[in-house]
This record gives C-alpha cells, sequence and structure tokens, in this order.
C-alpha cells in the first residue's frame, strides 16, 4: 500500500474538493482506495466513501493520542489496498490552540510517515503562491510536503503563472491545479457540507470534478510521490469480548458514527442490528439502543410523525433498558425540538427540549468528567470528547452529570456542564471514540447488560 495526505493551507483552500477528484480517478483506473480524514468530521467521510466503495476513517490525535493506536486504526483493514488517501483538516498546521502539533493534520503526517499534498487557492494571487509554499516548508522541516496542486485557477496564463513562480523559488513541483467552476461547489449548513444523500446531483458533481482535475493534473508524478507504507499494525490492546445486541439509529437523521468504533464494537461480539427513527415503525429485538449524532433539526417533521417509533423508544426507556446517545440523539430523547420550522414533538425521555440556534453553541475539543456513575462512564473518570452543534438542551427536569472543560495551550479556557441519564438512559452533546481507552469501552458494554464471552 502506498500512502499520501492531501492537505490544505488553509480551510476552504479546496483540499476536499481535490481529494475527491482524486478518489474519484484511483477508482477508476482500478485501485483499491482507503480513504481517511483526519479530525473528528462525519460529513466529509460519507463522501469519501461513496467515490470508494469503503468505509472512511478517521484519524484523530486528540481523540486517540497513542500512537500505536493511530497506527492501527491506520493500518487495519488495508491488505488489499493500493493507496491510502488521508484528507486533512483545516489548514496543514491548524489544530488545538498554538501548538502545530496537536490534533493538526501535520501531526498526522509526522505519526504515519505521510508524504503531503499541499492544495492552495491560486484566486487574486500569483507570484505571491511561492512564499506561501515556501513558508510551510520551512515551519517544520520535519513534514514532508511533496507537491501542490493549486485550487480555482481562472485560466491557463494564470496557472503558468503561479506554478513558474512556485517551482522558480522553491523545490516543490506543481503537480496541477482544478481550474475554477461553479458547478463543482459543494453546498454547506451549520455543521459543514451537505451530506451527500442529501445531493440529488452529487454524482455528477464528483465525476465533473474528477474530469476536470485529470484534464489537468499529473497523476503520474502525484502518484510516484506516495510513499510505501510500513506502518505496524498491532492491536492496541487487549479486547474483551461479549454478547450484545445492539440496536443502532441509521437514517438522514441520525448517521454520525465513527467506523472504527462500530468495527470495534463488532470486534468485541456486538451484534449491531440497524433502524430508522424516521421510517421504522417498531424497534428490532435488542438489548440496548446506540442514538448517534446527525441533523435530527433537517428532519424533525418526519420523526415527529412517527409516533408510533417514539413511544417504543421511550417504553425501552421506561423498561429500564440501557440507551446511549450522542449529540443528535439527545436532542431526540427530549420532549421537544424547537427550529425555524415551528416546534415538533420528541421522545421525551428527558424532561427538557433542544432549540436550534443561529450560531455555533460548542465547537472543539473537550475533556469530560463524569460527577457520578453512568451508562457511559464511571464517577471520576475523564475522557476525550468533542462537541459540535447548533443547538442547546434546556434541561428541565435533569441534572447535568458531566463537568466539562475546553483546554488550550495547557490552559483551561471554557467550562460547562452537560450530560443526563434517566434510568439507563444516557445522552450529551460530546462525541466519543471507543478506541481512547480501554476501561471506556468495557464500562459502557458492561452497563448496556453485554454478557462477558473472555478476551481476544
Amino acid at each position: 500500500m502506498r500512502k499520501l495526505m492531501i492537505a490544505g493551507v488553509t480551510s476552504g483552500a479546496g483540499k476536499t474538493s481535490v481529494t475527491l477528484g482524486l478518489l474519484k480517478l484511483l477508482v477508476q483506473q482500478g485501485y483499491q482506495v482507503q480513504p481517511y480524514k483526519v479530525g473528528p468530521d462525519y460529513v466529509d467521510t460519507k463522501f469519501h466513501t461513496r467515490i470508494t466503495g469503503r468505509p472512511s476513517r478517521n484519524l484523530d490525535s486528540f481523540l486517540t493520542p497513542q500512537r500505536a493506536t493511530l497506527a492501527y486504526l491506520f493500518k487495519q483493514k488495508t491488505a488489499d489496498i493500493d493507496y491510502a488517501v488521508v484528507e486533512g483538516v483545516m489548514g496543514l498546521y491548524d489544530g488545538l490552540g498554538t501548538d502545530k502539533d496537536c490534533a493538526s493534520s501535520s501531526a498526522i503526517a509526522k505519526l504515519l510517515d505521510l508524504p503531503v499534498v499541499l492544495v492552495l487557492d491560486g484566486k487574486a494571487t500569483s507570484t505571491s503562491t511561492a512564499a506561501i509554499v515556501q513558508g510551510y516548508v520551512n515551519f517544520d522541516p520535519a513534514v514532508n510536503i511533496v507537491g501542490v496542486v493549486v485550487n480555482n485557477v481562472l485560466s491557463a496564463n494564470h496557472f503558468k503563472l503561479i506554478k513558474g513562480a512556485i517551482e522558480r523559488y522553491t523545490d516543490i513541483p506543481v503537480l496541477g491545479c482544478l481550474p475554477r467552476d461553479p458547478q463543482i461547489s459543494l453546498p454547506s449548513r451549520q455543521l459543514g457540507l451537505v451530506p451527500d444523500a442529501e445531493l440529488a446531483n452529487i454524482d455528477q458533481k464528483i465525476e465533473r470534478i474528477a474530469k476536470l482535475l485529470g484534464d489537468h493534473l499529473d497523476l503520474p508524478q502525484l502518484l510516484k510521490l506516495a510513499a510505501l507504507d510500513q506502518t505496524p499494525a498491532q492491536v492496541p490492546f487487549q479486547l474483551p469480548k461479549y454478547q450484545l445486541r445492539l440496536g443502532i439509529a441509521r437514517d438522514d437523521a441520525f448517521n454520525f458514527y465513527y467506523q472504527d468504533n462500530l468495527d470495534l464494537l463488532q470486534r468485541c461480539g456486538v451484534t449491531l442490528v440497524p433502524f430508522s427513527p424516521m421510517h421504522d415503525q417498531h424497534l428490532p429485538a435488542v438489548d440496548a439502543l446506540y442514538l448517534g449524532g446527525g441533523y435530527p433539526e433537517e428532519f424533525a417533521a418526519e420523526l415527529a410523525n412517527n409516533q408510533t417509533m417514539r413511544q417504543a423508544i421511550a417504553d425501552f426507556s421506561q423498561q429500564n433498558r440501557p440507551i446511549y446517545a450522542e449529540c443528535g440523539g439527545l436532542m431526540y430523547l427530549g420532549e421537544k425540538l424547537k427550529t425555524t420550522a415551528g416546534e415538533f414533538p420528541m421522545v421525551g425521555v428527558l424532561a427538557g427540549h433542544s432549540e436550534m440556534t443561529p450560531r455555533l453553541k460548542r465547537f472543539g475539543y473537550c475533556y469530560a468528567t463524569a460527577q457520578q456513575d453512568t451508562l457511559l462512564v464511571a464517577k471520576g473518570q475523564r475522557i476525550a470528547g468533542h462537541e459540535f452543534h447548533h443547538s442547546l438542551f434546556h434541561a428541565t427536569g435533569v441534572q447535568p452529570l458531566l463537568e466539562l472543560t475546553k483546554e488550550r495551550d495547557g490552559q483551561v479556557v471554557d467550562h460547562w456542564t452537560g450530560g443526563y441519564q434517566v434510568r439507563r438512559t444516557f445522552a450529551s452533546y460530546v462525541h466519543v471514540h471507543f478506541y481512547q481507552n480501554p476501561q471506556l469501552l468495557q464500562h459502557l458494554l458492561q452497563e448496556m447488560g453485554a454478557v462477558t464471552r473472555g478476551t481476544d
């Protein structure tokens, strides 16, 4: 397997478009491709998966800080892979705070020995791009920047100027460009790109991106710059074995799950049983429920209209059966959801309601410490997580059980509370990666009622 990273000079430089075009080109040429996304993003990975037919995986050095764990998550299930393509997050050196090695694309590139192809926006510039590239190369010589792709190029002459400048003043080759074309822009909403499943013409857009990139990219030269992978693939910790049937909400409203979390649950013996809170009338025969994040606000009317499912989940909780919910799942379990379109009744397990807000209320990495035992985490245990939401949950009859902090450059810069438990139903805005800590995984499964069957 050969590997490389597509990273942007900044957010919005065009790395997602270049990544999608490259993935499509490689698939068209018959290669087996494994895609990845740096950071906690749930939406870009869906585009990757749509193109390659393989679940895209997240690489996150905050949520899973152990190098051995990152190496394992990168290498697993790649025996038949020709190319591993990693899409970066934000700008190459952007992460948590001012530390260039804290949760940044550059940190992942160094940890996994990834050659980096840098994407920059060529609009309204020419020779100055050489200074940008040289600055990125010199900022951290341990990051192996091997090439540049220029996005948003206005003409062949414009590209010639940029390419000439970069190759005159730096040693980095310009591999090609993606011409400016309004038809290939991807629409966004409050949490990033609109998911692929909601875009009627997305396959045509991806085809067009690939065609434009293929016409203006030296693909053979780029592939020569991809490095042969020699990453070890040892399992980072001994896996417990359990017996559990877990109902997992999977539809347009609920689809934010880390693929590695799902794989880990299955490796531990958990049977994942998908169901749709939007469309199904009954719950499947399961021992516990997992309600992930997503866009319940976009489908609030459909969720509210499915009264049978709402009642089934409420009954499941009333029977003292375990439910674990993250972000969108929390919003669904409240009494109602307020959006610009109106107020919609939800499940009603948690006393309180969610309300959409015009601006982000929480954004970024955090630490959560349980003030008492919960379904997710034991009292006193601290876990790493991520919050990203445009809503607030107004609790009226439940008390928060998590103390949360945001820490940046060694300082606590924000703190708040969250996380609610009623009977054996636990819900919070925090997204969690189960590979961060074997004790976290073991606690959650045991609290869900899983039957221990030994270790793997």
